[in-house]
């Protein structure tokens, strides 16, 4: 047979190799493919020393996105808003609040503000029964210096669902920790709600250069 037509032997042959070489090929492929998924592993289990950051990100800035009201319906008034993924928002003084540049910071923190004291407000069950409705503009509380006193507001639209009564013994938290331990209130908006209020705030780096000029 191959000698009455060597021309399709050659062919055959011809053929072969080249079968041959795109099977190498695949292999070669895959093998590349597997070698990349591994590096990939690799990278993320033993990650490049020098790409990770100075400190480890804290909770906060893991789990809140960061919003600010600079000079919230007063000059100076600088507050936070930083809202969780299952849209609760904490409210704050923001670093750069006037209170904090008074002599010795906030001596005194009194949730007994507007008509109520916020502190005696319970909030009850999942369905947060007994929760107050707040507007953007309602007081928290009122923080006072040694020379001044501030009022401290929602910023947001809401249900106000807890307040720091920490504070109220322990002011200094708001001087050295208030984005954390020394945060205000906890609020709940709906959803459209929030949506209008967000348009208002900044983030964090638009903040941080508008407090830097």
């Amino acid at each position: 047979m191959e000698a009455d037509h060597p021309q399709a032997s050659v062919e055959a042959k011809s053929i072969g190799k080249r079968l041959e070489f795109v099977e190498l090929a695949v292999v070669n492929q895959e093998g590349d493919k597997e070698a990349t998924e591994e590096d990939e592993l690799q990278r993320l289990l033993k990650p490049n020393v020098d790409e990770l950051p100075v400190e480890p990100p804290s909770s906060v800035e893991f789990n809140f996105v960061r919003y600010f009201a600079p000079d919230f319906m007063k000059e100076g008034h600088d507050q936070y808003v930083y809202r969780h993924a299952n849209g609760l928002c904490v409210i704050g003084l923001a670093p750069s609040h006037v209170a904090f540049k008074d002599d010795g910071g906030v001596t005194e923190v009194d949730f007994n503000v507007g008509k109520s004291d916020r502190s005696s407000m319970k909030v009850t069950g999942k369905r947060k029964r007994n929760a107050q409705h707040f507007e953007s503009n309602s007081a928290l509380c009122k923080v006072n210096t040694k020379d001044a006193s501030y009022i401290v507001r929602c910023c947001v639209k809401g249900s106000l669902l807890e307040v720091n009564d920490r504070l109220i013994k322990q002011p200094g938290l708001l001087n050295s920790s208030a984005d954390r331990d020394g945060y205000v209130a906890i609020v709940m908006p709906k959803p459209a709600d929030w949506l209008k209020i967000k348009s208002s705030l900044i983030s964090l780096d638009d903040y941080t250069k508008s407090r830097k000029t």
